[in-house]
């Protein structure tokens, strides 16, 4: 297993980025937001700066985190927007030599209202093939969209989309409603969405998660609900040989409080983050 990190969750500053990867000596990054934009929106030349950046230190990517049919769009948004952001994100990704691209199906509508799946499938399937066109991947993620509503949700598309691959994140069901139940649903259990799925999962983002009955506390790697111990079991019995990138969450969410409140303790907490991960896989042998 390679690890890699979201590192904007350490700062939006590329160069700090770049020091919190390479003071936990790892070889790859994962790439979102660089400055107050994500990395398919930025000017050509900061995204230059941020290619020679990376190729003067030596460092791979391990994705790009888009804003591709993300969360904080809904099916009834411009389809000229994701086209748009896709035109953009592919000749950097193969400039960057970047395999993968992290995509959604887009937000959820109100629950028992008619979740539009054809066409969330339609728009899906387009993201996919081009991607596939351009030789690279486009990874579906379980968040807050229609394949994160459930394990059934998820299958659901891959079965309308049967070349779609998935970014598994450990975290994102532990505060979600499993909506492949009747009412009142129960929370989704995130080991079994993950062995429901993991066939089709090539890549993995580590987030822990508490359950309050106020909000969802973010901790360190195998503090919370997220199964982290008992997937990892399983990801070394089974000889997963992909990244692992982690997403803490815990000193800033990214799309939650954009701006920095302390930086240094941001690093730092990404900093043990990454080496509390290191050491839990290696506890397990």
């Amino acid at each position: 297993m390679k690890l890699s990190g979201f590192a904007d969750e350490a700062s939006v500053d590329i160069n700090k980025q770049i020091k919190v990867i390479k003071e936990l000596g790892w070889e790859y990054i994962s790439l979102r937001t660089i400055g107050d934009k994500n990395i398919h929106d930025i000017s050509d030349k900061e995204f230059d700066e941020v290619y020679g950046l990376i190729d003067q230190n030596g460092l791979k990517v391990a994705e790009f985190g888009t804003l591709i049919g993300s969360w904080s769009k809904t099916i009834h948004s411009d389809w000229t927007v994701t086209k748009d952001e896709i035109d953009r994100c592919i000749p950097r990704m193969l400039k960057l030599n970047v395999k993968m691209a992290r995509v959604m199906s887009y937000g959820q509508e109100s629950w028992g209202d008619d979740q539009k799946v054809s066409e969330r499938v339609v728009r899906l399937r387009h993201i996919v093939e081009r991607f596939e066109d351009a030789g690279l991947i486009a990874v579906h993620e379980n968040c807050m969209n229609y394949g994160g509503l459930s394990a059934d949700h998820t299958l659901r598309l891959i079965e309308e989309i049967p070349n779609l691959k998935l970014v598994f994140d450990t975290g994102n069901p532990v505060s979600q409603i499993d909506r492949s139940k009747t009412e009142p649903a129960p929370w989704q259990d995130v080991f079994a969405f993950y062995n429901a799925v993991k066939d089709h999962v090539i890549h993995y983002h580590i987030k822990d998660v508490q359950r309050n009955i106020s909000k969802t506390q973010y901790v360190y790697p195998g503090e919370g609900l997220g199964y982290i111990k008992e997937i990892l079991r399983d990801l070394i019995k089974r000889n997963y040989q992909g990244i692992l990138a982690i997403e803490p969450h815990m000193g800033k969410v990214f799309h939650e409080n954009f701006k920095s409140v302390d930086e240094d303790r941001e690093c730092q907490i990404f900093i043990e983050y990454g080496h509390k991960l290191e050491h839990l896989i290696k506890s397990l042998g």
